[in-house]
């Protein structure tokens, strides 16, 4: 019998279960530290956790650890990489909690909308203040969806009721997913401009960290709301403050920067403020506890790994082709056009590769979203690919090609009017170094994607690399490398440059106009 500990409040569904396998002793206590149960249950042979730190101290008390499970999404309180060298898997329960999440955030929008909070607080202080409680409706207003992940599409289905019109941006999310699920795909200066609800669901990274700011709270309408049940870092605070000072906006919040108790900075600009209930149900905890305990059973009587988060690489395959799928894809993304609704991912493996094809598909994912990890595995990635609505082949290659260890990567986007755009980037690795070898038409160039690459195609003529260059110097932009080939016949070019910093939207678009470029961007690899 394989000793499970559970050292949290958890729903007992998941001992029951375990117990009812046959396989597994169980212990649960939530009364003592975490710390103390490991030092008394040495022979745990799985962990299964909540928000409790797993740290190295906790995982060498525990010498026959094999398995440690969060039940829930975020696992940043284990050490992932120290379970790995001690030949650990670290698992989660991905998708448990978002209805929950998703639910909360029409809960919100309603309280709100009704002054539940306040018009409580006068009512049980003996007030009878109903003239000051005028409320409104959320029937048949427009809420934008900024994110359509798992719990942005539950948001919309659970406001189908509402008769709410329905605007989303993701541009992972196919145009066919968007129409079956009621969500009209605009982009996002669109659905700030024109929704009266705004809903976020959205990773924080460097895309999108105080991506909510000046620029588009200015298009919001007067007294339009904004719910955040996703990452506080994604809203620039200073110009919501300014925002809503301007245009009386609302902001219902559910997220901080850490998770704990003390004074919060937008406590003056939050109309609704909760301590990060998104997952806390009773339902979400049942599921997050029934998910831990099905997958622990998969795992070991089936070798089910979807849902690893600290994968090794697979023996006899070099880590530099993983990073070589993860950074074609990034750069096939913006060749394939970033505003444009992503239809199509194929890949094509050559060589020695080929066995490990399945495998790429992971890092591919990866480099598409930031909701899906580097770490899970491809049956995960091609459900991840199937709920956006995204086809996938990994095609069959001809090896007479010769392209010995190479990755192709080709997307296809829909970028409006029924118009699709088509990408691909082909790269290899050479002496320990990423390279790119085909961009669409553009082949032999031998170029390192490291650093910030800017990137145009422009119809073939003379001088129009010095004027690039020029309008890069005038921003202070130095040029490290540079590659100008011709397409296969003669009339197009390509300018890809390595500079020594990132480059502004606003430059690009200003060269772009300036070349007439088909395409222009500046991409980090």
């Amino acid at each position: 019998m394989k000793k499970v500990l559970i050292p949290t409040k958890l729903d007992r569904i998941a001992a029951s279960i375990l117990a009812e396998s046959g396989r597994y002793t169980v212990v649960q206590d939530d009364s003592a530290a975490i710390e103390a149960l490991a030092k008394e249950h040495a022979d745990t042979y799985a962990l299964i956790v909540r928000s409790e730190k797993v740290t190295p101290e906790i995982i060498d008390a525990l010498p026959d650890l094999k398995v440690v499970i969060r039940a829930g999404a975020g696992y940043n309180t284990i050490d992932t990489k120290y379970a790995r060298q001690k030949g650990i898997d670290v698992m989660n329960t991905p998708g448990a909690n978002a209805n929950a999440v998703a639910e909360e955030v029409v809960a919100l929008m309603l309280a709100d909308a009704r002054h539940v909070v306040p018009a409580d607080v006068s009512t049980r202080g003996g007030k009878w203040e109903k003239k000051n409680f005028m409320g409104k409706e959320i029937t048949g207003k427009t809420i934008g969806i900024l994110g359509l992940g798992a719990i942005g599409q539950m948001v919309a289905r659970r406001l189908e009721g509402f008769e709410m019109n329905v605007l989303g941006y993701d541009p992972m999310v196919s145009a066919e997913r968007a129409r079956d699920l009621g969500i009209e795909m605009v982009d996002v200066e669109q659905l700030f401009a024109q929704s009266d609800y705004i809903s976020l669901h959205l990773p924080e990274n460097d895309e999108t960290r105080g991506m909510i700011n000046a620029g588009l709270l200015g298009l919001m309408k007067p007294g339009a709301t904004i719910v955040n049940c996703a990452r506080a870092g994604v809203v620039n605070e200073t110009d919501l403050r300014a925002a809503k000072a301007e245009k009386k906006l609302h902001y219902l919040n559910d997220v901080y920067p850490k998770d704990e108790a003390g004074d919060k900075p937008i406590a003056d600009i939050a109309d609704i403020m909760l301590p990060h209930l998104g997952a806390s149900t009773v339902e979400a905890n049942e599921n997050a506890a029934r998910r831990a305990a099905q997958q622990l059973i998969e795992f070991d009587e089936k070798g089910i790994t979807s849902y690893i988060v600290n994968r090794d690489i697979p023996a006899g395959l070099d880590e530099a082709y993983a990073d070589l799928a993860f950074t074609l894809t990034r750069l096939c993304r913006q060749a394939a056009g970033r505003e444009g609704q992503l239809k199509v991912v194929e890949t094509s493996v050559y060589g020695s590769l080929k066995p490990y094809s399945q495998w790429l598909l992971v890092p591919v994912t990866a480099a598409l979203s930031d909701d899906f990890d580097r770490s899970m595995d491809h049956n995960a990635a091609q459900d991840f690919l199937k709920t956006l609505g995204v086809d996938y082949e990994d095609r069959v290659t001809d090896e007479r090609k010769g392209f010995e260890n190479s990755i192709t990567v080709d997307l296809t986007t829909s970028i409006g009017g029924g118009r699709l755009r088509e990408a691909s980037v082909r790269g290899t690795v050479a002496e320990g170094n990423l390279m790119i070898s085909r961009i669409n038409d553009f082949d032999k160039l031998y170029f390192e994607p490291r650093g910030h690459i800017v990137i145009f195609t422009y119809d073939d003529r003379p001088g129009v690399l010095g004027r690039i260059g020029a309008a890069l110097a005038e921003a202070g932009v130095n040029i490290d490398d540079v590659r100008n080939p011709h397409d296969s016949k003669g009339r197009q070019s390509l300018a890809m440059l390595r500079v020594n910093q990132e480059v502004p939207g606003s430059v690009i678009d200003d060269i772009s106009k300036e070349i007439e470029a088909d395409l222009g961007f500046c991409v980090e690899l």
